[in-house]
């Protein structure tokens, strides 16, 4: 039998494991980086970040009116107010030229006039191509039992010479003005008034070729007054009509003496009058209701679904109607 000489202090040479890891680890992570990862260029920044929105300016230049006094736009554009604007004499705001738009920007344009003179937004003669919206023109003229007096302006918006063409007034309100509350042209040259009021003027209220949802109180002649009459209220206070027009639709006139609705057809309308000729008066109504206490509430060429609250009735043909 052979015999093996063991030594028991002396155990076999193994490999270092615990060393060569890190190095085993190292080198896979430098094997296992994709090429994308790798540096493609300069790391130096290319300079300040610079800005990537457009000013006010450039989506839609305007200009700014600084001035608390009268004003003269004599340049096409647009503009808007950025205070109050107030005169104590003469026109506010004169437009000399075509092709403006005035924002009033809620602001109010006034005159301490005494007696009352001058326009708070007058635009030269032959305009066209004008717009004027969102804001207040105020004066101080009251209606005393039928006498209309008082400081401020004799016109809110109102022109000279011949009238404007292609024009539009929207959201603005007309207060206390001796003459006119919104003074353009009614037939064909293209005017429009839309969402406004006036309140207490001596003269016609609102005046255009087409007027929708608008509304005219307090008025010495005619409240509303235009071709294309819809979805309006116009009252009055002495001989002029409530609504006079072309073809009302949708609205409510009264007038104190004169006559509450008056149009070649009138459709879904209210006439009122106190002492007018008639309540509403239309060659073609339909769908109408007048109301008048003493004297003729509709008097109509052919009237199709009316009805009288109140009064009588005048009408040479009747359709649906008792």
């Amino acid at each position: 039998m052979g015999v093996f000489n063991i030594n028991p202090h002396k155990t076999p040479m193994l490999p270092n494991l615990r060393s060569s890891l890190p190095v085993l680890a190292l080198v896979s992570s430098f094997s296992l980086q994709p090429s994308s990862l790798l540096a493609q260029g300069s790391l130096t920044p290319p300079g300040a970040p610079a800005p990537t929105m457009k000013t006010l300016q450039q989506i839609e230049p305007r200009t700014a009116i600084t001035n608390t006094g009268a004003v003269t736009i004599s340049q096409p554009g647009s503009y808007y107010l950025t205070a109050n604007l107030a005169v104590s004499s003469g026109d506010a705001i004169t437009i000399a030229t075509n092709g403006v738009t005035l924002d009033l920007n809620g602001f109010t344009i006034s005159s301490t006039a005494s007696p009352a003179a001058g326009v708070g937004i007058l635009l030269n003669s032959g305009l066209r191509d004008i717009a004027i919206g969102n804001g207040h023109i105020r004066g101080g003229v009251t209606n005393n039992a039928g006498v209309y007096n008082g400081p401020g302006f004799l016109s809110g918006i109102h022109y000279s010479g011949t009238s404007p063409i292609n024009t539009r007034v929207s959201g603005v309100s007309v207060s206390g003005c001796l003459t006119h509350g919104i003074y353009l042209h009614y037939t064909s040259n293209a005017t429009l008034v839309e969402s406004c009021t006036v309140q207490t003027v001596g003269g016609t209220g609102i005046r255009a070729s087409t007027i929708t949802r608008s509304v005219a109180l307090d008025c010495g002649a005619n409240a509303i007054y235009g071709s294309a009459v819809s979805d309006c209220r116009g009252e009055s206070a002495l001989a002029g009509s409530g609504v006079y027009a072309s073809t009302a639709s949708n609205c409510y006139g009264s007038s104190s003496t004169g006559i509450g609705v008056s149009a070649t057809i009138a459709q879904n309308c209210y006439g009122s009058s106190s002492g007018g000729t008639s309540a509403l008066f239309a060659q073609n109504a339909s769908f109408c209701t007048g109301y008048r206490t003493s004297g003729r509430a509709i008097e109509a060429t052919v009237a199709t679904g009316c009805y009288a609250a109140a009064g009588t009735n005048l009408i040479t043909y009747k359709y649906n109607m008792p």
